[in-house]
């Protein structure tokens, strides 16, 4: 008999097929899970991917700072090519003790800010709103994982709303901790399209496979060779966090 966590892989590597293979710009995407591990220790990683159309978007590439490098952020390969750093250029994942962030856009700071201050989630996507980049209103999506006490773990949409683009819809999921090899994933449009189509639904079950260098290459080479920028996968276990890259 199938058990329900069998059943979940399955599906999940469908949403992989589906959503990513098949799908040639599924845009930018965060998805947070467990890794199997053959002890009992927790080891999760935070994926984040870039993609883009024009020429200003693919002038981009991740770069890994901070103290103990551990923060990621995006900068232009060729400065003098940039034509609008708007919505191209912030801070991707950024970590305060036990709590790790990853967003599409500069929100990500809005939020450590926030939380710092012992606000909630909601309270730093209320000040935000979705991209300007009209008529495509690109999604701000985020994932926060809260590690201390019993834990939890968030992810969230700001979109255009379906019947007035100038008001914003904000969606926040508060998930259980998912079973080891699986992960929740979201991406900023369902297809590609002029106007680009925003994700819609709940966050998509998708398969973590192998180890943290083997999931980093999962991804990267199932998106789009003709739209895909750069991926980062961190890396966190016993309150400590790596980044890795994957780039031309």
């Amino acid at each position: 008999m199938t058990s329900q966590i069998e059943e979940l892989r399955v599906f999940a590597e469908q949403n992989f097929g589906r959503h990513l293979a098949a799908n040639s710009y599924p845009g930018r995407g965060i998805v947070v899970g467990r890794l199997e591990t053959a002890d009992d220790s927790d080891v999760w990683v935070q994926i984040y991917w870039i993609m883009g159309r024009s020429e200003n978007s693919r002038n981009r590439r991740f770069v890994v700072g901070g103290a103990h490098n551990e923060e990621l952020r995006t900068e232009a390969r060729d400065p003098a090519l940039v034509s609008d750093p708007t919505n191209i250029i912030y801070d991707a994942m950024l970590q305060l003790p036990d709590i790790y962030l990853v967003t599409n856009g500069d929100h990500t700071r809005t939020i450590q800010y926030t939380i710092e201050r012992s606000a909630r989630l909601e309270d730093a996507l209320a000040v935000r709103e979705r991209e300007d980049d009209a008529p495509n209103y690109t999604p701000r999506i985020a994932a926060m994982l809260d590690l201390r006490g019993h834990g939890e773990l968030s992810m969230a949409i700001l979109r255009a709303n379906a019947a007035d683009h100038a008001e914003t819809d904000r969606v926040v999921w508060r998930v259980p901790f998912p079973p080891k090899g699986l992960g929740y994933g979201i991406t900023t449009y369902r297809h590609d399209g002029n106007p680009l189509p925003p994700y819609a639904g709940d966050p998509l079950w998708l398969p973590l496979r192998g180890n943290p260098e083997q999931v980093a290459d999962a991804y990267w080479d199932i998106l789009d060779k003709n739209n895909k920028i750069a991926l980062a996968v961190k890396v966190i276990s016993n309150g400590s966090s790596r980044i890795i890259l994957r780039q031309p």
